[in-house]
């Protein structure tokens, strides 16, 4: 029986989340708040062309591209096949303090996790990314995800509220993006249901950001740590699986 492979020093935190825009602001934050990180995502969208497009970027742009195939028609598969290895790539690179692995619109977060710590690597926050005033819409959307463009594979029969409600009750940090462009404004009624649908996630509030993906300058020393704080402040995968719902647990993945 072989034992463990090996264990590798590059931190990873995972950011995830179907409100796309925040999910950019959010990893744009963090490029500034962390000099020197790399930002690893695999875009399913091309998945009908029978790849998924690799991009590796940090606050200058973008580092590296490449194209991953599908594995079994599935392109979240080709997303797990791909990720560790391109961690270990980076890890032997050097020279990077935090690889933050943005996952794409209806990708979940706790089946990442597992194959990051699998690969030998530790996660060191999950976040998910929300617009507040998109919360109840989301949760009320029981639409497919196929019938917006945002299936994972073929047989991806998810819908669009169970797909948010598991990637909302996973993460360890919600990051709270606000006033964006052509967003209705949250009120305090959507606050308080996110603090009730999850009473123990740490709620960081990040402001817009850019959805173009550039990091802005922030707006306090202060603030702009907050984010790179919490990324970094540890994640139990095992505690996280046991944690979630029975109900969600059923659902898949």
């Amino acid at each position: 029986m072989s034992g463990p492979g090996p264990r590798h020093d590059l931190p990873v935190v995972i950011v995830g989340g179907l409100h796309a825009d925040a999910r950019r602001a959010a990893v744009a934050r963090l490029l500034a708040d962390v000099p020197g990180s790399v930002v690893l995502h695999h875009d399913l969208a091309t998945a009908a062309a029978g790849t998924v497009v690799r991009t590796v970027r940090d606050a200058t742009g973008i580092l590296d591209a490449g194209e991953a195939p599908l594995v079994n028609d599935c392109a979240c598969c080709a997303l797990r096949e791909d990720l560790v290895p391109e961690l270990v790539r980076l890890d032997r690179a050097g020279g990077t303090p935090l690889a933050v692995v943005e996952l794409w619109d209806s990708v979940e977060p706790k089946a990442m996790a597992e194959v990051v710590t699998a690969g030998g690597f530790t996660v060191t926050g999950v976040i998910t990314a929300v617009d507040p005033a998109l919360v109840l819409p989301y949760l009320g959307n029981g639409d497919d995800l196929a019938e917006g463009g945002l299936a994972a594979a073929a047989t991806d029969q998810r819908t669009v509220a169970d797909t948010f409600a598991r990637q909302l009750e996973y993460a360890s940090v919600l990051a709270l993006a606000e006033s964006l462009p052509g967003s209705p404004e949250a009120d305090d009624e959507d606050r308080e249901l996110l603090s009730q649908l999850h009473p123990t996630a740490r709620r960081v509030p990040i402001g817009h950001g850019d959805p173009a993906g550039t990091p802005v300058p922030p707006a306090s020393a202060s603030a702009s740590s907050e984010l790179a704080r919490a990324a970094l402040a540890g994640f139990d995968v095992e505690a996280a699986a046991a944690a979630q719902h029975p109900a969600c647990a059923l659902l898949p993945a």
